[in-house]
């Protein structure tokens, strides 16, 4: 075996090759209709991965770990929009293997890729929990592609209607917290839960993987 390497988030994100996988995963979700998984999404949800494990107390590894998982985490749409995340752990093994990276390293972020998606997923660990949380928590209007509001389907209704999304841990790191400001001019509280619940359910599972409660909060009512 080769010469093991400690690669970081810095070198990830400006691996071309890796770039160029997001960016066409992109384009394909793009011509079937779906919201934004670019560099925005990915590096929104590898951020916030990073922020849940830090403010939590978990290692730096581990939080560089999640920032990375974060940022692969899509890839796997490049292949298929179906079992994206599984087609998405091989790809992020296979690339993160012939960087020379860590096997302990590849093992935890590939599995946490290929636990992130609602249906499949399940929060096996800290860092699957931490990137589940982010990844299902970014819901936002500018995800929306469609210009033509009046051909909206749900799932742009209910990302056009957020208008702000925070992901927020108390003080008392007992309790994580999802607050979306919706106008419910273009999408209602029933719209959100109709497509969201499965996702609600991981998250409400993540947490306490990371001993936090979940909490969902719309317009100040706490529903979750």
């Amino acid at each position: 075996m080769g010469v093991i390497i400690i690669i970081t988030y810095q070198e990830i994100i400006k691996n071309e090759p890796i770039k160029t996988y997001i960016i066409k995963a992109d384009e394909s979700l793009a011509a079937l209709g779906y919201t934004e998984h670019s560099f925005a999404h990915v590096m929104h949800v590898a951020e916030m991965a990073g922020y849940i494990l830090s403010t939590l107390g978990y290692s730096e590894r581990d939080v560089e770990l999640a920032k990375i998982a974060g940022y692969l985490h899509d890839i796997g749409n490049l292949v298929n929009r179906k079992e994206h995340s599984q087609s998405g752990a091989v790809m992020a093994w296979t690339l993160l293997l012939n960087m020379g990276c860590d096997p302990e390293d590849i093992a935890t972020i590939v599995t946490a890729i290929g636990n992130h998606d609602e249906g499949t997923g399940v929060p096996v660990n800290a860092v699957a929990a931490a990137m589940i949380l982010a990844d299902k928590a970014d819901v936002r209007r500018s995800r929306v592609r469609n210009t033509d509001k009046s051909t909206f389907d749900i799932h742009d209704r209910v990302n056009y209607s957020v208008k702000k999304s925070i992901l927020k841990i108390n003080e008392e790191k007992t309790i994580v917290k999802l607050k979306l400001t919706v106008d419910t001019k273009y999408g209602s509280v029933m719209d959100y839960f109709e497509i969201f619940m499965e996702r609600m359910v991981l998250c409400r599972k993540a947490a306490e993987k990371l001993g936090l409660t979940f909490k969902l909060i719309i317009n100040e009512q706490q529903l979750i």
